[in-house]
């Protein structure tokens, strides 16, 4: 096609939901690949995302940090991710508290302040992010957050509505019409919305379909009759697509095919993150990847299958969780019948002796005791990509011995050996500097880089197997997007 604009500035298109978790994500990286492939300069954008999967890329003054999706998205419109895709980024660390990051950076001021004062204090540098990727690029695409049509929140919104007003989007409402009613969610939330705003909606969409579509007529015509807003997709049920669901959950029906050789679980506590990077296991033929909430969970593990400790926004106090479920004892159970663990960085820390906070960033606690390890935690955080060697390594982990490897660490605390039990001669073995180590016996490995699992050489070293690589991915998504949505739909949004 030709794209031709009557500005400079990039024609934008934004994806609404009706809820959380109704496929906003995910169709929007799909319509960054497929405007992508249509040889236009592409560019993602989320004003405002809360998640604790999050990614290092670059920003004005080296790296900062911001939402996974916003990262994969970029990777989809073949673009380099910076902070200006996702300008706020909120990290919960309690049910009524998040780390405010804005343009990559953690902002204690903007932490400080109640949710709804930083509205006016942030508008204007997300409005400035979304003007230099308009005046940069053909094609911005937006993802707004949960429903633009909390009317106790639309006063200060600064991710959906507002969003779309300042560059005109034009929107898709999308429905996850497994979850039912999905018709009432799409007509309540055009309602709700004031006149001007509607119409911007140029589409619904109906996501996660199990069944025979044409079982939904006359539904798609009555809705447009009162609400002038056409049905422009219904896209099936998948659930094996390969993108990382955006709170990096999981659930058994996306399982490798075939018999399972390797269960991995992950213990799941409430502050758990970047999940994300586990993603690649899903895909592995004959790995089953599962969720551990209970000791129940971890019974009848082979000493080959893992026990992995992710990261954690709240290292402390997700260790006390995990002792008051009984997962210590079951973990340390594990790893004493030789069993395969893995901590990543918060799970790294957990793996030692003790967590030592003097300044008050997460916490003191005594730690599980499977690595002669100490953590003390430091205001200053760690946030920068990295690309390094395993060096000597033994045990299950042994196929990782020189194998380079590419990631990213968030991190508050430094850890190093415990001095005390390095005199009695109970050493951990130093892997890579500073940065993983593994016990005496070579079960259990604890590492900060994020992303080893994402890593192909990485992953065919450990189980001989290669993942669909995310090219493929992305690709699958476009061309799934441009057979489910009507002909002509997704490029009149930009023409």
């Amino acid at each position: 096609m030709n794209f031709t604009s009557s500005s400079s500035l990039a024609r934008c298109v934004m994806v609404l939901g009706t809820t959380s978790g109704a496929g906003k994500s995910w169709l929007t990286t799909a319509l960054c690949r497929y405007y992508s492939n249509l040889g236009l300069k592409v560019a993602p954008f989320k004003a405002q995302n809360m998640s604790n999967n999050a990614r290092v890329v670059a920003s004005a003054i080296g790296h900062g940090e911001i939402g996974s999706a916003q990262y994969f998205q970029a990777m989809a419109a073949r673009a380099e991710p910076d902070v200006r895709m996702n300008p706020l980024l909120l990290k919960p660390e309690a049910d009524t508290h998040s780390q405010v990051v804005l343009m990559g950076l953690v902002s204690a001021e903007l932490t400080a302040l109640p949710w709804r004062g930083r509205s006016a204090l942030v508008w204007p540098q997300i409005a400035a992010a979304l003007d230099a990727l308009r005046a940069e690029n053909d094609v911005v695409v937006i993802e707004g957050a949960g429903s633009p049509a909390e009317i106790n929140l639309h006063a200060s919104d600064i991710v959906n509505m507002r969003v779309a007003r300042h560059v005109g989007a034009r929107c898709l409402l999308v429905t996850d019409i497994d979850r039912g009613g999905a018709f009432a969610h799409l007509y309540g939330t055009w309602a709700l919305l004031p006149e001007d705003e509607r119409a911007l909606i140029h589409g619904f969409v109906l996501n996660k379909f199990r069944g025979d579509a044409s079982l939904l007529a006359p539904a798609p015509q009555m809705l447009q009759d009162l609400t002038g807003v056409p049905t422009v997709a219904t896209i099936p049920m998948h659930w094996r697509h390969g993108l990382p669901e955006e709170d990096g959950v999981f659930d058994d029906r996306t399982l490798a095919a075939g018999s399972v050789h390797t269960t991995v679980a992950v213990v799941a506590y409430p502050r758990i993150s970047n999940l994300d990077e586990f993603q690649p296991l899903k895909n592995v033929p004959g790995v089953r990847l599962l969720w551990a909430r209970s000791p129940a969970d971890l019974g009848g593990l082979k000493p080959t299958d893992w026990v992995v400790l992710p990261g954690s926004k709240a290292t402390a106090a997700d260790l006390a969780w995990l002792r008051a479920q009984g997962l210590d004892q079951a973990i340390s159970s594990h790893a004493g019948q030789g069993g395969t663990v893995l901590g990543v960085c918060g799970g790294l820390q957990m793996l030692g002796e003790a967590l030592i906070d003097t300044a008050g960033i997460d916490g003191n606690a005594p730690g599980l005791g499977l690595l002669p390890l100490v953590t003390t935690f430091e205001v200053a955080k760690t946030v920068q990509r990295t690309h390094t060697r395993f060096g000597v390594v033994q045990g299950p982990w042994a196929a990782l011995a020189g194998v380079p490897v590419q990631g990213y660490e968030i991190h508050h605390g430094r850890t190093a050996q415990h001095p005390a039990m390095a005199a009695k001669g109970d050493v951990a073995r130093e892997v890579i500097p500073g940065m993983c180590w593994q016990n005496a016996q070579g079960n259990v490995l604890g590492l900060y880089l994020h992303g080893l699992l994402e890593d192909p050489a990485a992953l065919h070293a450990l189980f001989g197997a290669q993942a669909p690589t995310l090219d493929s991915v992305f690709d699958g998504l476009a061309d799934g997007v441009a057979r489910h949505f009507d002909p002509g739909v997704l490029d009149a949004l930009i023409t």
